[in-house]
């Protein structure tokens, strides 16, 4: 009798431990939200800014500018070594279950909240579907253009399947630097005007990024996009954009 309860209580306590132990798993997919920084001119970051990181130690980001690469994490240190060579170093000020507090950049409490990473096959953070993130080196043909507006098409495909497959209440379409402005029941392509400033970076000239919001304009004006008949925006706008993807493989016949 007194090895049974000695073995219960031993049990207990070695399950009270472990839970005290349990450290937060890094190991998600980050979105900015807010600096707690009181001097507001030291922040850089929008809610469009994210940080990716996965238990094989594989890191995409966007801090500034897309990266992709492998992480490591020493004391408080988080390490992203991209594959350009280049190696960024953020301290963890905090972190916690669905929270993290990292200084990035001259913003010194820049505080992300995690959300379910993404399955790696429909990834919308990965970089095969942020190419269209990369800024062009030298002018791009009509081809070339189409393909980076596909590209740009085909990670809202992947994001809303994310954001579908997670049962997700809402997520942000406002932040990201597009072309495309989506209501709740539909999109339209924004004026060259109105376009953010980040998504022209992208263009080697402003002639180009005219020309690629014109051929999205004329896929509007010209294509008729069968809407699916759901009650789910997610469905809704998978469907969407995985047409808006077969519209920019050529011009109309």
């Amino acid at each position: 009798m007194k090895i049974k309860l000695f073995l219960i209580l031993f049990i207990s306590i070695a399950s009270v431990s472990s839970c005290l132990n349990t450290t937060p798993s890094i190991n998600q997919l980050w979105f900015y939200t807010y600096n707690s920084d009181t001097s507001l001119d030291k922040n850089t970051l929008t809610p469009a800014n994210f940080l990716e990181l996965r238990a094989d130690k594989t890191f995409t980001a966007d801090l500034g500018k897309f990266q992709s690469g492998r992480w490591n994490m020493k004391d408080q240190q988080l390490f992203l070594n991209a594959e350009n060579g280049e190696i960024d170093i953020l301290l963890v000020n905090e972190l916690k279950s669905k929270e993290m507090q990292v200084q990035v950049g001259r913003a010194s409490a820049a505080n992300f909240d995690g959300q379910p990473l993404p399955k790696i096959e429909q990834d919308p953070f990965s970089q095969k579907n942020n190419l269209w993130r990369k800024p062009a080196v030298a002018k791009e043909s009509e081809v070339q253009l189409r393909k980076r507006l596909r590209n740009h098409c085909g990670f809202w495909v992947a994001y809303f399947t994310w954001a579908l497959d997670n049962e997700l209440g809402t997520v942000d379409v406002r932040s990201t630097p597009t072309p495309i402005k989506i209501y709740g029941n539909g999109f339209t392509i924004k004026p060259f005007n109105d376009l953010p400033v980040t998504w022209k970076q992208y263009f080697c000239d402003s002639a180009d990024c005219a020309q690629a919001n014109d051929i999205l304009s004329e896929i509007v004006r010209s294509r008729t996009i069968a809407w699916a008949h759901t009650d789910n925006k997610y469905k809704m706008f998978i469907s969407a954009f995985q047409q808006m993807e077969q519209f920019l493989l050529s011009p109309k016949p």
